[in-house]
């Protein structure tokens, strides 16, 4: 059976042991660059340890995080990052290839960024009740700054929205997860590591606007799930999919509502009136927080409902 600490059968056995000592205390993520020391993040701040790692211990990881066939992985490391199993994000940096405006591949990797994935069950649960009426999900979206969790709870909410809910009286909803960068199913070989529904389907490693089309298109979604809108050809396949009665949660990195204004195509979803509640999130002490939930109003804008506290 796979435990969540399996992620650490990449690294060498030196560096294992190392990181053994601090496996209990909930690492989000693991740095590791060549001949500089290896760095932790934990919810209360990162540990610089005393080890340094050499080019040859990260060619070893990356032959683990490969299955030992680099080349069979060409496409996903042009995108930046691999993912292993557990639906763990191993994010790479070195010497980028181009080809005119795009990135060919990465090579001379030097730089290893492993994210740890985490499931909270049960981490929506106050999310779920002021976006959800008359047993209807409502369009949403979620903004939030880097570190406040706004992948973690999309999670949970398809969870509950696919299965149904008694907390806002919701009966279960076929889902789909557009995750571009497999973070939230988490998928390994297409399988979702994180229970992430009954009724959902994830298209994963899949671009976002693509996704939109192929799900409206082929998966009779009720509600679609994805993560850091922004390009404004996803935006415009948002419409699309409003306009063809699906319902969309998605996330938007920012400070407040004001972002939304200031981005070309968000704006506008605003101004149309498809977007019906809005919610901040923020990060107080390693914990997150609902800041502020606006609710659309008679008058086409947002009134803030002044509601906050621990999600």
């Amino acid at each position: 059976m796979y435990r969540r600490d399996d992620f650490l059968s990449i690294f060498p056995e030196r560096l294992k042991d190392k990181l053994k000592e601090y496996s209990k205390e909930g690492i989000q993520e693991i740095r590791v660059k060549v001949n500089k020391p290896v760095i932790i993040y934990r919810g209360l701040g990162e540990v610089i340890l005393n080890y340094r790692a050499s080019l040859e211990e990260i060619k070893y990881i990356l032959k683990r995080i490969s299955m030992y066939s680099i080349y069979a992985y060409e496409e996903e490391i042009k995108r930046g990052f691999i993912t292993i199993k557990g639906g763990h994000r191993v994010g790479l940096a070195g010497e980028c290839v181009m080809d005119g405006e795009k990135v060919k591949t990465i090579k001379n990797i030097s730089s290893i960024n492993l994210r740890i994935t985490k499931e909270i069950l049960g981490c929506s649960k106050k999310v779920i009740t002021h976006i959800t009426e008359n047993n209807q999900v409502l369009n949403t979206i979620i903004i939030s700054p880097p570190k406040c969790g706004k992948t973690t709870i999309l999670r949970d909410l398809s969870r509950v929205i696919s299965n149904g809910t008694s907390e806002g009286k919701l009966e279960g909803k076929k889902v789909v997860i557009i995750d571009e960068r497999s973070e939230i199913a988490a998928s390994y070989e297409g399988i979702p590591q994180m229970d992430v529904g009954l009724r959902t389907d994830v298209l994963d490693n899949c671009y976002k606007k693509e996704g939109l089309i192929m799900a409206v298109r082929s998966l009779s979604p009720e509600v679609i799930i994805c993560d850091e809108i922004g390009r404004e050809e996803e935006v415009n396949e948002i419409k699309n999919a409003f306009n063809s009665g699906v319902k969309v949660v998605f996330s938007v990195h920012g400070q407040g509502i004001e972002d939304l204004y200031k981005r070309e195509g968000l704006d506008e979803l605003l101004k149309r009136e498809i977007v019906d509640r809005i919610l901040v999130l923020a990060n107080k002490d390693g914990k997150f927080y609902i800041d502020k939930v606006y609710k659309k109003n008679l008058q086409g804008g947002f009134k803030c409902l002044n509601i906050c506290g621990l999600v």
